[in-house]
């Protein structure tokens, strides 16, 4: 008989806040003693008696933007006007907070041969970024490419971040910005949508590696189409939906 997980729940305090992209927050908070997570992997954090509530209530799921190997957990969300995310934002720097146990499977798999591609819409950066800095960090032999899509270079949160990682002889990194007439930055790489055409120009072969997909539900929903009718293996996808932010 399978033993479940027992879900543990630790206080933590705000560090800092900072704003990553146009209406993109991060939120640093201390790391609790013992935490343990995988790259990808996503943890609750609630709110204690905040300032502002609403029926959606007082917990989050998010992805962990952090590597493991930092003494800080960071979460970012796009700030909708929600009780939630006012209170985020407006409650004062050390404030306590619960974080849950780290969970979900949308972590790096194990088997070198084979390279990750990750297909990052907006917000869905998230988990791609702790794994790609602790693939970095550890040294991991994958190949990885990251095909990262916003509208604007003003939208793309921790695009200066991965930036510095391209030192990184295992990874790619492939920027596409979509709404460059409503840009006031210059941009010089990719403006088109990702599609099989833009894949096959980064990647050696479409099939082989395994596929990682977080973002907007219907960019998720069209990223695997273009992948099934391409031809790849569902066995290969792996996906995460962003709902909601």
């Amino acid at each position: 008989m399978a033993t479940k997980a027992v879900l543990v729940v630790q206080a933590s305090k705000l560090l800092r806040r900072e704003e990553v992209a146009d209406g993109t927050m991060a939120f640093h908070f201390e790391k609790p003693s013992g935490f343990a997570f995988k790259a990808g992997q996503t943890a609750d954090v609630t709110l204690i008696d905040p300032p502002d509530t609403d029926a959606e209530g007082n917990t989050r799921t998010f992805s962990i933007a952090s590597p493991p190997f930092e003494n800080e957990l960071v979460f970012t969300t796009r700030m909708r006007d929600t009780a939630f995310k006012r209170s985020l934002k407006n409650v004062p720097l050390a404030t306590e907070v619960k974080i849950g146990s780290a969970a979900g499977s949308f972590t790096l798999h194990k088997n070198p041969a084979k390279p990750a591609v990750f297909l990052a819409g907006g917000i869905g950066i998230t988990p791609f970024l702790s794994i790609v800095r602790q693939s970095d960090h550890d040294r991991l032999p994958h190949k990885l490419y990251l095909f990262y899509s916003n509208r604007r270079p003003e939208d793309a949160a921790f695009l200066a971040a991965l930036q510095t990682l391209e030192t990184n002889p295992n990874f790619h990194l492939i920027c596409t910005m979509t709404e460059m007439s409503k840009s006031k930055k210059e941009w010089k790489g990719e403006t088109v949508l990702i599609d099989k055409e833009m894949l096959s120009k980064h990647l050696a072969a479409l099939q082989g590696p395994i596929y990682y997909i977080a973002g907007p539900p219907p960019m998720v929903a069209a990223m695997r189409q273009t992948l099934v009718s391409a031809g790849i293996e569902e066995d290969d996808i792996r996906a995460e939906d962003f709902a909601g932010y």
